[in-house]
């Protein structure tokens, strides 16, 4: 019996072993997509208990923060919300985890928390119900006195190189400029452009929005889909100019509708006014903005990425309680393969097809994503069009696995920009060294096989651009 999660965990032949320990292991991680605070990163600042950072809670505001999959578990233990999202005592919460998380056999979570607590603690017992008075106890004495474990330490302890935040085009920044304005700080941390409120014109809060983007820009209103447009990209000219390497649109589904300037005008005041829209009218609204939005960040040698096929809020009771983002959503099925394809032609066109990486939430969808990015690559960098990693409900290991092998054996596997924590935590960097190991534990058994060569230079290259050059090429850092 192999002990649990040993040095080396998952890698199951000498191949693995020495493609990850010899190559992966020692490269810098490059998180090009998450939701960290960049306030917190400025001002470093330092964690009470585990819970703070695992679990966290309800902001003054009524919103909340926090981990989503950690959310999730708890629930599916049948644990009441107090301890989950609530104001119970912070042990108690801790508690309630670990009993969640000592049921979770196959759940990544548990590799990942404990991955966390190895790295970062130094902790290297397995955490039970059993231990967790002294996993606690010894985390905490960490977390309150050691000097390197503030959100800066953990993220060079980490060995950051560079991370991407997600923010709104209506934030003023105001940390990302403080934080490039910090010379005692190399690790690069950049903003990227997500401009999904100004897109969704269907959903609930849009003319509110409106109101903002346009004082964001020193208007009183956008009176068309022309201005808001023209908003946006006064927006990402900032988000430029401090450094923004990539856009994210997470979109329930990816249209491509194209209709003329005054359609989509008369979307715009409709939905402006409060009427509702027909579906026709949503999607050439959202096609224009898009096409808009890519060309100028083809423009701005910014990376496109369209997360897509996730239901949001499904359970109407706990969405009016508690809002959106708070671990309720779901996978969705949707056929918009076709409409992805359409879209990236439209750019094609007239040469103007930003870098651009697709991720679906539905795993049914990795050979359609695979075949198409085939359809719309160039000379101008290698994997242009990249299948994003396993996202989100898919980066379970099986998940990860399935990513990988799709892509190998539609594309090349060797341009893959690969892992990204997609995380609001700051203990989350171990999820790139799993999926690092699943990565290698892959190759290896290939290698091993007879089913690739066993070509030192070749899968050294493979396996350290995967881990890290090629994010840092294709993202230009």
């Amino acid at each position: 019996m192999k002990a649990f999660m040993d040095k080396d965990f998952i890698l199951e032949t000498e191949t693995a072993q020495h493609l990850y320990h010899d190559y992966a292991a020692k490269m810098p991680l490059i998180d090009y997509h998450c939701h960290i605070s960049p306030k917190e990163i400025y001002e470093d600042r330092r964690f009470n208990n585990l819970v703070e950072v695992w679990l966290g809670g309800k902001n003054p505001d009524g919103s909340y923060f926090g981990d989503h999959y950690k959310w999730r578990l708890m629930r599916s233990n049948g644990v009441p919300e107090d301890y989950v999202t609530g104001d119970k005592p912070a042990y108690d919460r801790y508690i309630k985890f670990v009993e969640a998380l000592e049921m979770a056999i196959g759940n990544p979570m548990v590799h990942w928390c404990n991955l966390e607590l190895k790295f970062f603690f130094g902790y290297d017992k397995p955490l039970t119900l059993e231990n967790a008075k002294d996993c606690w106890d010894f985390v905490n004495d960490k977390l309150q006195n050691d000097p390197e474990l503030t959100v800066r330490g953990m993220m060079k302890k980490a060995n950051v190189y560079m991370v991407g935040t997600t923010d709104d085009p209506v934030d003023s920044l105001e940390w990302h400029e403080k934080i490039a304005a910090d010379k005692s700080f190399g690790i690069r941390v950049c903003p990227s452009f997500r401009p999904d409120k100004a897109i969704n014109i269907h959903k609930a809060g849009f003319t509110d929005y409106i109101a903002k983007l346009a004082a964001s820009v020193g208007k009183d209103t956008l009176s068309s889909a022309d201005e808001v447009i023209d908003a946006l990209l006064t927006r990402l000219d900032f988000f430029a100019k401090l450094g923004c390497r990539a856009s994210d649109h997470g979109l329930d589904t990816i249209p491509c509708r194209v209709g003329t300037k005054e359609e989509v005008n008369t979307a715009f005041a409709k939905a402006m006014a409060g009427e509702k829209l027909t579906t026709d009218e949503i999607e050439k609204y959202q096609t224009a903005i898009l096409l808009a939005l890519g060309k100028a960040y083809h423009k701005r040698g910014i990376v496109m990425q369209l997360h897509y096929s996730c239901k949001r809020n499904p359970n109407a009771r706990a969405f009016r309680v508690m809002g959106a983002d708070t671990g309720y959503d779901i996978v969705a099925q949707n056929a918009c393969g076709g409409d992805i394809a359409d879209l990236l032609s439209l750019f094609e066109e007239t040469g103007e097809l930003p870098k651009t990486v697709l991720y679906s939430l539905n795993p049914n969808d990795n050979e359609l994503l695979g075949s198409l990015i085939g359809a719309f690559q160039s000379d101008e960098i290698p994997g242009k069009i990249q299948h994003g990693s396993a996202w989100w409900f898919n980066d379970t290991k099986s998940g990860m696995e399935a990513q990988i092998k799709s892509l190998a054996n539609l594309g090349i596997l060797g341009n893959f920009i690969g892992m990204l924590t997609d995380s609001r935590s700051f203990l989350s960097y171990p999820r790139h060294e799993y999926f690092r190991r699943i990565l290698c534990n892959i190759v290896g058994s290939w290698v091993e096989n007879g089913e690739y060569p066993n070509d030192e230079k070749a899968l050294r290259k493979i396996i350290e651009g995967v881990s890290f050059g090629n994010a840092k090429r294709y993202f230009g850092i």
